[in-house]
């Protein structure tokens, strides 16, 4: 039987994700059980041997064939990246600021069909749009301090909307 195509990553177990990091995932039992993602292909690699010498599959399974016990395999495999608050914290600001340029995107879209030769209605058209967003803003903030005043708000203690009312406080302290 020849052996088995080792994919785009070069090792056994390691499949590459659309954002450029590693997944090893090991199948056991008819099951695939997913170890982790890394940010290399040898740390996924490693992660992959761990779990194969925990299945006591054979040597020609491994990726790396210098190691020589269970407990080194272990010790070389690099623990799994783990998502916590602070991560979960930093993607929705990410995806606030995306979504921010997104709607830039669509508004200059819209701009450029309303006004196609009228470079005079740019200050026009954003003044708008800079004090809908102001607007906005102000909105969202007295929701916030409405809601820090309230006894029996349904916010939650990490809800992002304290955002609002905490950003604004600091940067007017300044």
């Amino acid at each position: 039987m020849p052996p088995r195509r080792r994919g785009a990553s070069g090792f056994r177990g390691v499949r590459v994700r659309p954002s450029g990091r590693f997944t090893a995932e090991i199948r056991a039992g008819g099951f695939r059980l997913t170890l982790g993602t890394y940010n290399t292909p040898e740390l996924a690699a490693r992660a992959y041997d761990a779990a194969a010498w925990r299945f006591r599959r054979p040597g020609r399974d491994m990726n790396f064939l210098d190691v020589e016990s269970l407990e080194e395999a272990e010790f070389l495999a690099p623990p799994p990246c783990l998502v916590d608050d602070e991560d979960r914290r930093r993607h929705r600001q990410l995806q606030r600021r995306i979504a921010i340029a997104e709607r830039d995107e669509q508004l200059m879209r819209q701009w450029r069909a309303q006004f196609p030769n009228d470079v005079d209605n740019t200050d026009a058209f954003f003044a708008n749009l800079r004090a809908q967003r102001r607007s906005n803003r102000r909105h969202r903030r007295a929701v916030a301090a409405f809601e820090l005043e309230n006894p029996n708000t349904t916010w939650t203690e990490n809800d992002p909307r304290w955002d609002d009312i905490w950003t604004e406080t600091t940067s007017d302290d300044e």
